[in-house]
């Protein structure tokens, strides 16, 4: 049974994460999902294969707890605050979602059609994984960041990199849903 029956509006989620970037900010750090990735590595041995995961992990090892309040708070947030009802979409998109072969548009957080085992471990979908995975990886190594990081961190601190980068997240976004993604489906 859910708790909360319509997703948190905007004046509620908005101040909760500007207090945690304050917070974050006050306590000299920054958030990004990319570097609680590389503390993850290097504390698993990374750092033997690569010098760019030689760093002192033990003093972001509060990055782990990054990953694990997001994973914690994903399990909340789908089994307590969620009322099952689909995602109230555009129409206009659900028509080009279902022109693609999407079926149940809404009804689920990522499409299975990309997402379920089955899709995943067909040669099509392990192809998008491999491809995807190591542009994102690439674009977060080149862009010295993830999305979360510049989108939130960056331009909550109003750094002048941050600002480019979310710039070609946006247009890279855009370029992927308008011509590659009909390309693929």
């Amino acid at each position: 049974m859910s708790f909360i029956l319509n997703p948190w509006p905007w004046y509620v989620s908005g101040p909760l994460i500007a207090l945690v970037m304050a917070m974050l900010i006050y306590f000299g750090k920054t958030f990004g999902m990319s570097s609680n990735l590389k503390t993850m590595c290097t504390a698993l041995g990374a750092d033997k294969f690569s010098d760019f995961f030689k760093f002192n992990w033990k003093e972001q090892s509060w990055n782990l707890m990054v990953v694990l309040g997001a994973i914690i708070g994903g399990f909340i947030a789908v089994n307590f605050l969620s009322n099952g009802v689909p995602t109230d979409l555009n129409p206009k998109t659900v028509a080009e979602l279902s022109d693609l072969g999407f079926k149940n548009i809404g009804a689920t957080l990522v499409p299975n059609e990309i997402y379920d085992f089955e899709a995943i471990t067909s040669g099509k979908g392990l192809l998008i994984l491999i491809v995807g995975g190591l542009l994102v990886g690439f674009g977060t190594r080149y862009a010295d960041g993830c999305t979360s990081g510049h989108a939130i961190t960056g331009l909550s601190s109003l750094q002048k990199p941050s600002l480019i980068a979310v710039i070609g997240f946006f247009i890279g976004g855009l370029l992927m849903t308008n011509f590659i993604l009909p390309l693929i489906f």
